[in-house]
């Protein structure tokens, strides 16, 4: 009598825990799996309705020197319509499948169940074609919220396993996009921190990573022009802010 009294009230106890557990598992917030190539959705500060929103694409995911989950894209991303930065913008998941090149995507769709997956912490000056007399690196530095973004190095086709510089000209690399997923073309010159290539870029590809067997090279910011990631790299290490020590997620 006494051992049956005894395995019900271990028997009882254990169910209450299983049940706990179970309703933490359940009441615990959704995640998301991101890195290089996927894509994000903002509102310049702004509510975001989803019909509203505007997107780009994440250049790279990792950590840095402090382990902080950060991410990269572009700085003109974080702009708005006055040219005013847009620091603190809250960063959302945008869950719409990459185009193709011959059928890109002119749409987003944010991740609401999931809500802000992230905050901008750091925008640079923009680049020599938006910002002709007064240009940057065309970079920012997104800190993510490690409860909800799991890293991952592979989105698509492409993955990246570490940060190179760019090639010699006529060199294949491509580059992942939100709106247009993988498309390649050659790399054709450099210019001091920016190079250029034939690859394509559609809206929304903002902040694509172009990739080299492996090696994020550099983040696209228009159709044919990119900033050397190395060149990146040195700056948030000079900086010595958030992101400074960039690797990235394995």
């Amino acid at each position: 009598m006494k051992r049956t009294r005894a395995g019900a009230v271990v028997a009882a106890a254990v169910l209450t825990l299983l049940a706990g557990e179970a309703a933490s598992a359940s009441s615990a917030a959704p995640t998301v799996r991101i890195g290089g190539g996927s894509g994000i959705v903002f509102g310049h500060n702004q509510p975001i309705p989803a019909q509203n929103a505007e997107w780009c694409t994440l250049t790279a995911i990792g950590y840095d020197r402090t382990g902080e989950l950060v991410g990269l894209t572009n700085a003109h991303c974080f702009y708005d319509a006055n040219g005013n930065k847009t620091l603190g913008d809250k960063v959302y998941y945008d869950k719409t499948a990459p185009g193709t090149a011959a059928s890109p995507l002119n749409t987003s769709e944010t991740d609401l169940e999931t809500g802000v997956i992230g905050t901008v912490e750091y925008v640079s000056k923009s680049n020599p074609v938006a910002s002709p007399n007064d240009p940057g690196l065309d970079y920012s530095v997104i800190k993510f919220d490690r409860t909800k973004v799991v890293p991952t190095s592979t989105v698509g086709e492409t993955t990246i396993t570490g940060i190179g510089s760019p090639p010699v000209p006529g060199t294949r690399m491509c580059k992942q996009g939100q709106s247009s997923g993988l498309t390649c073309g050659f790399e054709l010159s450099t210019s001091g921190p920016y190079f250029a290539h034939t690859i394509l870029e559609f809206p929304g590809d903002s902040g694509s990573p172009v990739v080299l067997n492996g090696k994020l090279i550099g983040n696209q910011w228009v159709a044919g022009l990119s900033t050397s990631m190395v060149a990146i790299k040195a700056d948030l290490d000079s900086r010595g802010e958030i992101g400074a020590g960039f690797t990235v997620a394995p």
